[in-house]
């Protein structure tokens, strides 16, 4: 929501030096980048070109493509440049969703990584953001060393504390959106205006002028109330200073005294009028995408391949789900839940698999019994503390086979989210099994056309489960790469890709996991024998790295492989097609790797050992959380069959604590040590 459009940019053009902070000005480079901000009420751009900065501001249009046109037409002129000389687009905001560019590199992040980028170029120091645009307020935590998110909280749906809370009332005291923050500095007392919604402050306006009150008072009012608003995110983060102010409401002088006055602190302004922050952020991260697209180009092998475009994509996609408001919203708990029905009823979803902080896990705790494992304590303590993700949710459901996750399930739906439930027979061989699994299948696909309001056509479906099936099939091909003797990935990479997979909507995934594969295979491989690493048992949590980090980055072994529900074994099924969509789906999910609560579970066992056969490993880590009723009490039968095998196996059993790291440590230490005597290898086993 711009305050000051006429004269917003009357410097089009400024060198680096003049506008980026002088501790991180050497970072820019030669490349030409464009960022892209398409807001609700108004779009802007800023252009990096030979040590200029360029910027441009319009109306955002009804066709927001048309608008980015005219933002691009602008600038080509300001800068006497063609669309040939630009190296990388990135859009963001409201409508970036609309953006495509057929003839340059583009991506697209949202405001949230981009207003932190662009605030910590501008001000090195920056620590606190708050964004206030045209329909949404957000608080930002930022990493001053990297720029990046460290955490955010955004807005409801009502649109008090935002830039069309302040227009409504310029309205109702006849003035104009530009005078209305000038005049609230003219007031001489404070009256007490509604936060809480649009609605009541409107009354509130009303009734003061009413009884005579001053425009300049009443506005004043208004603008604390907004602030309050704001100040109440900021609670939800570390409010650390540097503070810094962006999006179109940032050139409101009134809004900004009254922060100011809130907080206690100042807000810095730095030398680019923050409306264009997020733009300057879109355009610093396409310099640096062009910058890895070249180094791909140029060297196509590495030692080991860069995943942090994946890991971007990944944030960008929870980001971009919590701010939706067009779609409904779901979360699942199980790898037993079929993504494909998720897609084909076009809703946004995604897996809730975080691990969570010992407080996390308290808060959780509070609703279950001590005895339920970490993971389950993880999800409800998510849900009691609001983390934006789960607060952004419609509905969760599980397909479950854990009885724990069943009594989770059933916490969420009595105290947080309508959560639903389906079961998965524990014997899937038996023709009857399958008959109920299918109905279980079609009782899914009611509940969420009940959720969206619009049937789930079957020839979608059909298209969502082919397009599924592509996808685990080219997870299943990059994985195939680690029975290098040099993989070209680590086990941690291949876990950031399988959470890719249950992040990024479908629809974007195939070009990225193509391009992926193509990478990682011009990494050549060596005749060197290296030691070989299998991690099985329970669920590796978004965010529970521990163990890989130990293992490959303290102790230098190779995780090739994995059976667990995060890792390769979701990803080892074929899905039939033929004509019922929903049996093809009930036989795919039975047939897959089983969990270790089906029956018999022997055939869990048989897989476990088969793929520690087929990837050649050396040895086993059995990783289970404590209490975990499926891979807890099974671990003695896992044990015996690597034993069986010849595989040396170390069982682990912990929590989210993190207390026990060095006693894992030293466990793992020394059972690699032991194992790389028995080999009769030194260094040459290790990487």
């Amino acid at each position: 929501m711009n305050m000051r459009h006429e004269n917003i940019s009357a410097e089009r053009s400024l060198p680096f030096a003049e506008v980026i902070d002088p501790a991180l000005v050497h970072e820019l480079t030669a490349v030409t980048s464009l960022g892209i901000d398409i807001g609700s009420r108004n779009s802007k751009a800023v252009l990096l070109h030979e040590g200029r900065l360029y910027t441009a501001l319009l109306p955002t249009g009804l066709n927001m493509q048309e608008t980015a046109k005219e933002l691009l037409e602008e600038l080509y002129e300001n800068a006497n440049i063609t669309m040939e000389d630009i190296d990388f687009i990135v859009g963001t905001g409201y409508g970036r969703v609309s953006l495509k560019f057929d003839t340059v590199p583009s991506e697209i992040l949202t405001e949230i990584s981009c207003h932190a980028m662009g605030a910590h170029y501008l001000n090195a120091g920056t620590r606190t953001i708050i964004d206030i645009g045209g329909q949404d307020a957000k608080a930002i935590q930022v990493d001053p060393e990297t720029g990046k998110v460290v955490k955010f909280r955004m807005n409801d749906k009502c649109a008090a504390g935002t830039g069309r809370f302040l227009e409504k009332a310029a309205n109702l005291l006849d003035l104009t959106m530009y005078d209305v923050g000038p005049e609230a500095l003219k007031a001489t007392k404070d009256l007490e205006v509604s936060a809480q919604c649009v609605v009541f402050a409107e009354s509130e306006v009303i009734s003061h002028r009413a009884k005579g009150e001053t425009a300049a008072d009443i506005a004043a009012g208004v603008h604390m109330a907004s602030a309050k608003r704001v100040v109440g995110l900021l609670r939800a983060i570390p409010l650390e200073s540097d503070i810094v102010f962006t999006g179109g409401v940032s050139n409101n002088a009134g809004m900004k005294h009254a922060l100011e006055r809130l907080l206690g602190k100042s807000i810095v302004q730095p030398k680019l009028d923050m409306v264009f922050a997020g733009c300057l952020g879109a355009a610093m991260y396409a310099q640096r995408l062009a910058v890895e697209k070249r180094k791909i180009k140029s060297t196509r092998v590495a030692e080991r391949c860069d995943l942090s475009d994946v890991s971007r994509r990944i944030e960008d996609a929870e980001v971009s789900l919590i701010e939706r408001k067009d779609v409904k919203k779901v979360g699942y708990l199980c790898t037993y839940t079929p993504p494909e029905l998720l897609t084909a009823a076009g809703v946004a979803f995604g897996r809730i698999d975080k691990c969570g902080t010992p407080s996390v896990v308290a808060e959780g705790e509070v609703i279950v019994k001590s005895v339920f494992c970490d993971m389950s304590k993880s999800v409800l303590g998510h849900f009691r503390t609001k983390d934006p993700f789960h607060d952004a949710l419609d509905q969760v459901v599980t397909f479950y086979t854990c009885d724990t996750m069943r009594a989770t399930s059933n916490a969420i739906n009595h105290y947080f989210k309508p959560s639903y439930g389906y079961v998965v027979p524990r014997t899937g061989d038996k023709p009857s099994a399958r008959d109920f699994f299918r109905e279980e299948m079609k009782n899914f696909g009611k509940d969420l056309e009940k959720l969206t309001g619009n049937p789930i056509e079957e020839a979608k479906l059909r298209e969502s489960i082919k397009l599924h099936k592509k996808l685990r099939q080219t997870i299943h091909k990059i994985s195939d790469l680690r029975k290098r003797n040099r993989p070209p990935l680590s086990g941690s990479d291949f876990l950031e890709i399988t959470r890719a997979y249950r992040s990024i909507p479908a629809e974007e995934q195939l070009p990225v996991l193509e391009d992926l594969y193509e990478r990682l295979a011009a990494v050549p491989d060596d005749d060197t024998p290296r030691l070989r690493v299998m991690i099985c048992g329970g669920i590796v949590a978004d965010g529970d790295r521990r163990l890989m980090d130990l293992l490959e980055k303290d102790i230098g072994v190779n995780v090739v492989v994995e059976d667990h529900c995060t890792g390769l074994s979701p990803f080892y099924y074929e899905t039939q097609e033929t004509d019922d969509p929903y049996r093809d789906l009930a036989n795919a999910y039975l047939d897959q790797a089983p969990c270790a609560r089906q029956a018999p579970l022997s055939r869990r066992i048989d897989f476990a050992g088969n793929l520690a056969q087929e990837y050649g490993v050396d040895a086993v880590i059995y990783y289970t959380l404590k209490f975990c009723p499926s891979f807890s009490q099974t671990k003695g039968l896992f044990m015996r069959r690597f034993h069986e095998l010849g595989l040396p196996a170390l069982e682990l059993d912990t929590d989210y604590s993190q207390g026990d790291t060095g006693q894992i440590k030293t466990r793992l230490e020394a059972f690699i040590e032991v194992l790389k005597e028995s080999k009769g290898e030194k260094e040459s086993c290790t990487q």
